[in-house]
């Protein structure tokens, strides 16, 4: 169950409420306009072992992260191998399938935008089952080279880290460069503390991946932890704090794209 917070700020669970099944896919639809959001959406999906549905992406970007298990991705006809800390871009109207390597499921955090804004229990990407084949998909992936399209994946090792003023770190993982125009998707570390509070000027999705702290708006706040997912409206003053020992890491993407970097100081809110 959601924490709301002032704003239209919320606290959930990448596995939060009853999942969609379809074939070895379990499927968490966590934030999207049905939640209150404009543009961009959250889910969890959790293949488990074996042979996935085929899926289909619409007329939307969609941004993956991989947060735990193995698996080859089968993307437009290319295969790729997948492990924990890689970022995913899915172009509107990819093809995928995954072929998941046990013992354990692949845990991943799913943004799309704009949001397709179907009912967060309803359809969300079309799928058919296991054994479909993808279609064309060696013409698809022949198109994409000859386009010289980027690499679709990064992981996070091959990532340059930047800092900010306040020592904190962040490394973008999916952004122009992997051809996403419209959203960024990072990993960034928060050290032990509070950091002044802040707002940005775009919409923004938070998933802990490690540390323990309290996700503040204003003056409403919520305890978070390894697996709380955060929706932030755009121009909603919030901080993260780190009440743990060690570093705090996160998952965050954001509509429209730009800098994680890029903040404006509580007293500036109302302004421009």
């Amino acid at each position: 169950m959601a924490t709301h917070l002032v704003g239209g700020c919320f606290v959930t669970h990448l596995h939060a409420g009853e999942p969609v099944r379809v074939g070895n896919l379990r499927r968490w639809a966590l934030v999207g306009t049905q939640t209150g959001a404009t543009h961009i959406s959250m889910r969890t999906l959790e293949f488990d072992p074996g042979a996935s549905p085929a899926l289909f992406a619409g007329n939307w970007d969609d941004v993956w992260y991989v947060i735990a298990g193995h698996s080859e991705l089968i993307l437009d006809g290319e295969r790729h191998a997948l492990r924990p800390q890689t970022g995913i871009y899915l172009r509107p109207g990819a093809q995928v399938a995954l072929e998941v390597h046990g013992p354990e499921p692949l845990l991943v955090s799913s943004c799309r935008c704009p949001d397709p804004g179907i009912d967060v229990h309803a359809e969300t990407m079309q799928e058919t089952p296991a054994h479909t084949h993808l279609g064309p998909t060696a013409s698809a992936a022949s198109a994409r080279r000859e386009l010289a399209a980027p690499r679709p994946l990064a992981h996070l090792s091959e990532c340059e880290p930047e800092q900010t003023e306040d020592d904190r770190w962040f490394r973008v993982l999916v952004d122009a460069r992997l051809g996403c125009e419209q959203v960024t998707q990072f990993v960034g570390c928060i050290p032990p503390g509070r950091a002044p509070d802040h707002f940005h000027d775009y919409e923004e999705v938070l998933c802990i991946l490690e540390g323990n702290g309290v996700m503040w708006a204003d003056r409403s706040s919520a305890p978070i932890g390894p697996g709380s997912c955060i929706y932030l409206p755009r121009g909603r003053v919030h901080c993260v704090e780190n009440r743990g020992a060690g570093d705090l890491l996160l998952l965050g993407v954001f509509y429209p794209a730009g800098s994680p970097a890029a903040r404006r100081g509580a007293d500036e809110a109302g302004e421009g």
